[in-house]
């Protein structure tokens, strides 16, 4: 294996003076550097206060997406999460599944095979799901390419939510909602959100409805954002 680990070149006089001017190791800078974050927005990205959040509202199907899982909450539904394989889907299933158990809902979740079954929703898996009898299926880091599979699961009386942040092709999945900053009617300022990055919006947006403990999420959220090649806004 004749990999070689590709650093980007970080200016080091503008590094050592944001790392002076803020008080940080020269390390984070180069990465705040390397991201791109503009000066002027390092305090904030930093120092982040709720007032710096976007209002989640503003991507497509959220409110429908609350609507749903806040049903399924009241009635103790049997919900299940299908998440990706990598650090963004298990960080993601990890975050949403924290949220809805602190309040009371019971959560189980399905991470794919990635030898056996790849990327992504597949119907086998979805065989399964529907035999366990589960009415809500919430997807996250995948589902916004699988327009077969989630119509195979409004057959068997699932229904889905989609979140996503992968690139939307020429048609969306019939799901109850589909929630991805990349559709093409998205007004959500920061398109480039990883997947943890829409699960955090998701549960931003239901805890306009219900009160829950945040400190884990907030760790959580933070380890995934670190591993994740996403550019970073002043809220992400």
């Amino acid at each position: 294996m004749n990999k070689k680990w590709q650093i980007y070149q970080t200016n080091e006089e503008e590094v050592k003076k944001i790392a002076d001017k803020y008080q940080i190791n020269q390390l984070l800078t180069s990465i705040i550097v390397n991201r791109k974050i503009e000066e002027e927005k390092i305090d904030v990205f930093l120092h982040p206060t709720r007032q710096n959040f976007h209002d989640p509202f503003l991507m497509p199907d959220m409110k429908i997406a609350v609507e749903r899982i806040l049903k399924a909450i009241e009635n103790k539904e049997k919900t299940i999460i299908f998440g990706d394989y990598d650090v963004d889907g298990i960080t993601s299933i990890t975050v949403l599944k924290s949220f809805l158990e602190d309040r009371g809902l019971h959560v189980d979740s399905y991470i794919p095979n990635r030898l056996e079954e790849g990327y992504g929703l597949n119907k086998p898996a979805i065989e399964e799901i529907a035999k366990k009898q589960y009415t809500l299926m919430i997807t996250v880091d995948c589902g916004i390419s699988g327009i077969e599979e989630i119509e195979y699961a409004n057959s068997l009386g699932i229904e889905t939510i989609v979140t996503d942040h992968h690139e939307v092709g020429e048609e969306l999945p019939k799901a109850l909602a589909v929630v991805d900053a990349k559709r093409k009617d998205n007004i959500y300022p920061c398109r480039d959100l990883a997947g943890v990055g829409v699960v955090f919006k998701l549960t931003q947006a239901l805890r306009n409805k219900i009160r829950i403990r945040r400190k884990r999420i907030f760790k959580i959220f933070r380890y995934s954002m670190c591993w994740n090649n996403i550019r970073h806004s002043t809220i992400s």
